[in-house]
């Protein structure tokens, strides 16, 4: 029940506003300051309702009253009710520190609206004060792995919002770990034995989206055999997580947008409202605000999903956390695939280190799973990896690495190595490659960095016999 304070010399207001608002919310008069500064101090209000009506003599006295209310910074949050002829005094209000304005009398729609969304607004504020306020203490992230100063940035915006009910945008390029964070913001929030309810809302038709969504009942379209409760329904109070929040039609962020303002909607076929009490967690790899300008995106819906936002690094971006990735997912599958594997040998973590992941960690897993299943031996060896990723290796430390560097160091000894066997072999290109079990394409990359070979030999080994 939400608990409204009216600040009101009509007598007759509270209960009229009584009876319109219905049961969910309690209007409690305050005709007077002594009654308002006890409801205030008792901390049993969740926003103060202001009647401004000129015809009151006391008008002036209660909105200098209301101007040193709102400087506290536990005092609930002020809605302003007032006629047209108090209209700039009520926009003075605002600017110091009023939640909103309403003209009087308001529709008790947009009343509520505005209610609901102030005791929100006042409760996040509450929560984050309390959350700043609390001592630091390491919390787990879930499955996210990774040491650098990016992730760790990324652990304590999860830890301060995680139990903070407000909306939260989570961004980054596919791949990164998106619907992680979402689960770990789940997870450290306290809704851990709720559900969590993952969705790609660009993997739903367009013609199906708003049923998966808000639920259907008994022909509410053609081909519906029975009702269904939605995604928004399913999470109950758990965390209903929305990837790829950019690729909903605009038809259908109007919907959205709407029951994030209400707090409830309905099935489809069906007037019966149900109110949202599931967490929200958006994801995107598009830039929303871009979208905003070319009007593919409301920008009101922007604003309301973009209260807390969160970017999840590509992997690129955090290189450091690559062997620390790698590892994980060498524990993970060499497990789940029965094959006890024990390490990766320098030389493949150099290779992977060097690759630039355009797939990001999504990408890394995979190549650890191959790599696994092809490996002969109990640890991940460079010849285990792909050839893109392979070939790419030496080039990456010759620019990157300086002289003298362990890198370089392990590089020059591959050249090396990769000269000796050519010569042992007699100039057979390809026999040398065997030898030292890899590629041939690799081979010929060590020794064009060797300055051995013309980039066009690569095409006439080709033709020699094995």
């Amino acid at each position: 029940m939400l608990r409204i304070g009216l600040y009101s010399e009509d007598g007759a207001l509270q209960p009229l506003l009584s009876s319109a608002l219905g049961r969910e919310y309690r209007v409690i008069g305050a005709p007077d300051e002594a009654a308002i500064d006890r409801l205030v101090e008792s901390s049993s209000l969740d926003v103060v309702l202001l009647d401004l009506d000129e015809s009151h003599t006391s008008a002036t006295q209660r909105i200098q009253r209301c101007s040193q209310m709102l400087a506290g910074s536990n005092a609930p949050l002020m809605v302003i009710m007032a006629d047209d002829s108090m209209r700039s005094t009520a926009a003075e209000l605002v600017r110091a520190g009023a939640f909103g304005y309403l003209r009087r009398p308001p529709s008790i729609r947009d009343l509520k609206a505005m209610l609901t969304r102030a005791q929100e607004t006042h409760s996040l504020k509450r929560e984050l004060k309390s959350v700043h306020s609390r001592p630091e203490h390491p919390g787990s992230c879930d499955q996210l792995i990774g040491s650098s100063s990016q992730m760790q940035e990324v652990y304590e915006l999860i830890r301060r919002v995680a139990s903070v009910h407000a909306s939260v945008l989570v961004t980054g390029e596919s791949g990164t770990g998106k619907e992680l964070i979402a689960n770990a913001i789940h997870n450290l929030g306290g809704r851990s034995g709720q559900p969590f309810i993952a969705v790609s809302c660009g993997a739903i038709p367009e013609t199906l989206i708003e049923s998966e969504l808000f639920g259907h009942e008994k022909g509410a379209f053609t081909g519906t055999v029975g009702s269904r409760a939605g995604y928004l329904e399913q999470a109950g109070e758990g965390t209903l997580f929305l990837d790829e929040i950019g690729d909903l039609s605009l038809s259908t962020q109007v919907k959205l947008l709407r029951v994030l303002q209400q707090r409830e909607f309905s099935r489809l076929g069906s007037t019966k409202l149900i109110p949202l009490r599931a967490r929200l967690v958006f994801a995107t790899h598009r830039d929303l605000g871009e979208m905003v300008s070319l009007g593919t995106f409301r920008q009101d819906l922007y604003y309301r999903i973009n209260v807390i936002r969160i970017n999840s690094p590509s992997l690129q971006n955090h290189r450091e956390d690559i062997a620390e990735i790698a590892h994980h997912f060498l524990r993970k599958y060499s497990e789940s695939y029965g094959k006890p594997m024990s390490a990766i040998e320098p030389e493949a973590v150099a290779a992977l280190e060097c690759y630039p992941w355009p797939g990001n960690v999504r990408e890394l897993e995979n190549i650890m799973q191959r790599a696994i299943i092809m490996a002969g031996t109990q640890s991940i060896r460079l010849e285990d990896l792909p050839a893109h990723i392979v070939d790419d290796c030496v080039v990456s430390m010759e620019e990157v690495h300086p002289a003298g560097s362990f890198e370089r160091q392990l590089r020059d000894y591959k050249i090396r190595l990769a000269v000796a066997a050519v010569r042992e072999h007699n100039g057979n290109k390809t026999l040398a490659a065997r030898s030292l079990q890899i590629s041939r394409a690799y081979l010929h990359r060590l020794l064009r960095a060797a300055g051995q070979e013309p980039a066009g030999d690569q095409d006439s080994a080709r033709l020699e016999l094995a």
